[in-house]
């Protein structure tokens, strides 16, 4: 048996989200039923973040077991040519080793961070150029005062606050590395790393500093919601549009080819 780790892409614009659901409408389902056609059996996958309806994905990371034999060239040919235009194989990689070991490769809980961009539109008048590639905001920010709301943010904390009612992980305490806030002309980029992220947090996060960008919040409100760990009392789930699953961190020992060149194609 062999292992088979993948580096995925997707516009999730036509998407229900990345997992498998019973109407077939998934990333997660056309990826299986691109691997069946090519494979001509059918080979479970498994993702190192599921990602909602309307997210994008520059760098997923699956594995699936096989006992074919095949070079990583023809994995990424050979699926692609049963994909949509929106999903796309970028690299394949068979690890070496045996998947039953405790400690061999997993697309998810070998991943030692996840990194999410959110993509802002602000300006007074939406861009059709940009609909479902980014979100939109039509008053001013400023990028400054968000940019020190977040301060309290980094660390290990329990973000309940920033948590969707359906999450179904374990634990709201994660370990925030890093957020960066930057502006490009008229769009704002947040990045975001950490250990893993609750469902929703990302667009929780960027809905309640809309708010501190705006002036609607002043800038120690966002220390204030952390403490609180009451989703009520934060910011709507701001829209899917602009949220890219960018980048996964893995132990360099398994030397994945992952990406290298910008997470977002229009930087």
């Amino acid at each position: 048996m062999k292992r088979i780790a993948i580096g995925l892409q997707y516009d999730g614009q036509a998407w229900h989200g990345y997992q498998k659901q019973d109407h077939g409408l998934t990333v997660q389902d056309k990826l299986e039923q691109a691997i069946l056609a090519f494979a001509t059996v059918p080979l479970a996958t498994t993702c190192a973040g599921r990602t909602d309806a309307g997210v994008h994905a520059s760098e997923q990371v699956v594995h699936f077991d096989t006992e074919l034999t095949r070079l990583p060239h023809a994995w990424v040919r050979g699926i692609n040519a049963f994909l949509p235009p929106s999903i796309g194989v970028r690299w394949a990689k068979e690890l070496d080793g045996d998947p039953t070991a405790e400690n061999f490769f997993h697309a998810r809980f070998s991943a030692q961070a996840r990194t999410y961009h959110y993509v802002l539109y602000n300006h007074q008048v939406r861009s059709p150029l940009l609909n479902g590639r980014a979100g939109f905001y039509h008053h001013p920010l400023d990028v400054e005062r968000m940019r020190a709301a977040v301060r309290p943010l980094i660390g290990t904390h329990d973000f309940s606050t920033f948590r969707a009612a359906h999450c179904q992980a374990k634990s709201p305490v994660k370990l925030m590395h890093d957020i960066q806030i930057r502006r490009q002309g008229d769009l704002i980029i947040f990045t975001l790393k950490a250990n893993a992220f609750l469902h929703h947090m990302v667009r929780n996060l960027v809905g309640s500093l809309v708010y501190i960008g705006q002036g609607r919040e002043d800038v120690g409100w966002m220390a204030e919601l952390l403490a609180a760990k009451n989703r009520q009392l934060a910011a709507p789930t701001f829209m899917p549009d602009g949220l890219y699953l960018a980048k996964i961190d893995y132990d360099e020992k398994w030397a994945l080819p992952l990406e290298t060149a910008s997470q977002l194609p229009w930087f």
